[in-house]
Parts: structure tokens; sequence; C-alpha cells
């Protein structure tokens, strides 16, 4: 089946730069049984881990994020790029596979031992990611695993990710 979900996604060369291969998960989303899929194969994973939030990285991860927390009955926190958040923040820096970026979480989102599921679109080279953890590891919630609708083998994003499970539904 995730073969099948794999093929809906979209290349797109040189994107958001030269030399970058872009997989676009917008033609998986925009296929009603596609998404469908998607939602209930990751989630299915967390069903009984009593997950109290899922924390959606900007910005294709709020959508996995969501679907994920109402499949869960959780709550959905985001992590948004500095200034788009209005409350208190707390704020982590990370490298991409090309530049550099940011990331900021309100200060309140998490209390010390919720039980915290990380959802994005794609895990890459893990510098996303790996901000966020240490934006929850500070706050003193506990990671369940990082779940991803996708993950490109190649740039080894796994690695960074230490002392906490990943899970990639597609693997590129």
């Amino acid at each position: 089946m995730t073969e099948a979900l794999k093929k809906i996604i979209r290349d797109v060369p040189d994107f958001p730069k030269k030399g970058i291969l872009f997989k676009d998960i917008t033609t998986l989303l925009k296929d009603a049984a596609s998404f469908q899929k998607t939602v209930d194969l990751m989630s299915h994973r967390y069903v009984g881990k009593h997950i109290d939030v899922v924390v959606g990285i900007e910005a294709r991860g709020f959508i996995v994020g969501a679907a994920l927390a109402y499949k869960l009955g959780a709550g959905v926190i985001l992590v948004r790029k500095p200034g788009k958040l209005p409350h208190k923040t707390h704020k982590a820096s990370y490298k991409l596979e090309y530049g550099e970026d940011a990331l900021e979480i309100h200060q309140d989102a998490i209390t010390p031992g919720q039980k915290v599921l990380i959802a994005d679109d794609v895990l890459a080279t893990g510098g996303t990611v790996s901000a966020v953890i240490n934006l929850i590891e500070k706050m003193g919630g506990q990671i369940v695993e990082c779940a991803f609708l996708s993950e490109i083998e190649a740039l080894g994003g796994r690695s960074k990710i230490k002392n906490h499970p990943v899970f990639s539904l597609i693997k590129f």
C-alpha cells in the first residue's frame, strides 16, 4: 500500500533552490482516498499510546499533525517560523539542506510530562526536527515518537534524531 502512495507524490526538481529534488505531497493530499489511507496508516501506530498532543511543524506538518491529532483524540500544537505566533515563545535555530532557519513554539504549549508525538511531512537532513525536539525537551514534554509521512533516506536525517524513535510511512 505504501508503494501506491509513494507513486502519487510528485518530484519537483530545483525547488526551493537549484540541486534540490523536492518531494511534493500536495498530489497525495488532494486525493481523498490516498490522504485518508495515509492518516489511517500513520495513526494506527499510536492508538492506545495515550498521546496528549501532536506537534505539527510548519507548514505541511500542520496538515499531518492535525489529522493525526484528530484520529488520536489529542491536542495540536503548532511550531512556526519566527514572528508568526502571537504569544511568548521559545526559539530554536537549525540548518536546512539549503540554508538556515529558526522555529518557535508558545512557551505555554506543552506541560511538563505530556506525551508528545512530533509530526511532519518529510524527514530530510533532520535539522528541523532536531530543533523541535530541543524545544519540546526544554519544556519537559515526553516525546513518544517522531512521525513523518515520508523520509529521504540518502540525506541521513534519522541519524540526527538521538534517543527518540522515528517512524516514516514512505521512504525514498
